[in-house]
């Protein structure tokens, strides 16, 4: 009896590890539109499922839609998500230089709502994706895609919850955190010139003022842009990689997706 019952162990341990490297993350491009603008994101999920899983969208940075974030979808797609990099700017509009990447970030900052509709847009894509678990979606942003995950949600959309890395926090309409239905995760260098500490402090205001569920976790020794290592570690210039504060914050960023999730 035990030498079946081993046989049988084998057997599905032989099926399990064959599902497993069959399984991979599945990538592609796809095209939608906000108004008129055609607008291109990128999509990334494990195929080795049909189940229906929680949805993550990913907002770029203020370049563009790239490497780095498609690289984050592809993250989440491994731990189980359906995930989707958003195109703010529009198909084939990328920033080649920092200057124009502030021209172009410009628009979306000092037109909030502009920034809404380009969000709402991703959001409907991922939502009605066929994988998605339309009830259980969180938005992640990077520096300008941190204050984009932040505009979704105080529209009011129907997320679990954002998350914000080295994002900016300000917003001309903090009265609207009342819209805000998730959580919150701010995750925050302790460093970061660019979010000056009047920001932060208006950004707790916010969340306090909207009864917001809310956490901000700051990372000593981090400037902005802690995340990303094309940043390098010259933090003179006011934008430097982390790599303690990146694997951590990583870390926060998953154990609030499991509370949030579950």
């Amino acid at each position: 009896m035990k030498k079946y019952l081993l046989s049988a162990v084998m057997v599905v341990s032989t099926l399990l590890l064959t599902t497993n490297a069959q399984a991979k993350v599945h990538t592609t491009n796809v095209e939608y539109k906000d108004g008129d603008q055609v607008l291109e994101g990128y999509l990334a999920y494990d195929d080795a499922s049909k189940v229906r899983r929680p949805g993550v969208l990913v907002v770029h940075e203020w370049l563009g839609l790239e490497g780095y974030a498609k690289m984050r979808a592809e993250q989440l797609a491994k731990l189980g998500y359906v995930a989707f990099a958003v195109d703010i700017y529009g198909k084939g509009n990328r920033a080649k230089n920092t200057d124009e990447a502030g021209k172009m970030a410009g628009v979306y900052k000092s037109d909030r709502n502009l920034y809404r509709s380009r969000m709402k847009a991703g959001y409907d894509v991922l939502k009605n994706y066929e994988l998605t678990d339309s009830r259980k979606i969180a938005a992640i942003g990077y520096c300008f895609g941190g204050t984009g995950a932040l505009e979704l949600a105080r529209s009011g959309a129907d997320l679990k919850g954002v998350v914000t890395f080295h994002g900016a926090l300000d917003t001309p309409t903090p009265e609207d955190a009342k819209n805000i239905k998730g959580k919150v995760l701010a995750l925050h260098g302790a460093e970061d010139a660019y979010v000056p500490v009047k920001d932060v402090l208006a950004f707790q205001d916010e969340m306090r003022g909207g009864n917001v569920d809310w956490r901000m976790v700051s990372y000593g020794d981090s400037v902005h842009g802690f995340t990303n290592p094309k940043n390098g570690s010259d933090k003179t210039k006011g934008v430097a990689y982390n790599k303690k504060a990146d694997v951590r914050s990583f870390k926060e960023m998953t154990d609030f997706f499991t509370e949030i999730f579950n």
